[in-house]
């Protein structure tokens, strides 16, 4: 196997660049795919507050203290002292002192508390409970109002991301302010995997649909985290590290793209 590839964020740490997502696996459902993920060789794992399972989480990665751990804070947290008080929470939930990465999940525009909350985050990392600080779902004006306030440039941006939704602006802003991309639902809620020209590369490359479509990701860049419980499902992603595209199936990725392609919520009016 290729050797696991990581992206360097604008902290100078560096972040595994295929990750685990533990989305839908509640409780303590999450203890063995979270196992299995490690043992398969995942070195991220992706977790939430609103997931309910981040004790299972930290079960599942046990005495693995070296797996690059994320979580985030929940829209009902948002303020300066209630996302420090939202990490204490998580952070004795995961039976950890500290997480890899903390974001924050939704920006809530509408609760106008999205700044607060980014200084708390930079406050946690200068206490050391996350040594890397990111966001999720944010949007180009979200992002210059935090960065402008602040100075502190988030090191990731997790957003809906998948070949039919492809979100190429937004990528493009975070090329230029220096985040990384890290795609959510990276198979489209599994819909990628119907596609007539996924299943022709698959074919071609003997590879799972699966991989195939993460295999994209990683050459562009982008960080994915696939959610998946079976074994076989969790191995067959795995598979994207040993799958090289060619320009050409990249190509033909690429023009899988909708503009209307968005399966979760629109960020400008989710959570208040």
């Amino acid at each position: 196997m290729t050797d696991y590839p990581t992206l360097t964020l604008n902290d100078d740490r560096r972040i595994p660049q295929l990750g685990f997502g533990t989305f839908k696996l509640k409780g303590d459902d999450a203890v063995e795919p979270v196992k299995t993920a490690i043992d398969v060789g995942y070195w991220l794992i992706d977790t939430a507050a609103v997931y309910e399972n981040e004790e299972g989480v930290g079960k599942g990665i046990g005495e693995w203290s070296d797996i690059f751990l994320q979580t985030k804070v929940w829209n009902d947290d948002h303020g300066y002292d209630e996302a420090l008080s939202a990490l204490g929470a998580s952070l004795e939930r995961l039976g950890r002192d500290h997480v890899d990465m903390l974001l924050i999940h939704w920006p809530c525009p509408g609760q106008d508390k999205f700044v607060e909350t980014w200084k708390a985050l930079i406050e946690a990392r200068d206490q050391g409970k996350a040594h890397s600080i990111g966001v999720s779902n944010f949007r180009e004006e979200d992002l210059a109002r935090i960065v402008d306030a602040t100075g502190v440039t988030p090191a990731i941006n997790q957003i809906e991301l998948h070949p039919s939704f492809q979100q190429r602006d937004l990528r493009k802003v975070h090329e230029d302010m220096g985040i990384i991309t890290q795609s959510w639902s990276p198979l489209g809620q599994g819909e990628g995997l119907q596609a007539d020209a996924i299943n022709a590369i698959a074919e071609a490359k003997g590879a799972p649909a699966s991989a195939v479509i993460l295999a994209w990701h990683l050459q562009h860049g982008l960080a994915p985290i696939p959610k998946a419980s079976s074994r076989a499902h969790i191995a067959a992603n795995f598979r994207a590290l040993d799958t090289v595209l060619t320009e050409d199936q990249m190509a033909a990725i690429d023009a899988l793209d909708d503009p209307h392609g968005r399966m979760g919520p629109e960020p400008g009016s989710f959570g208040g």
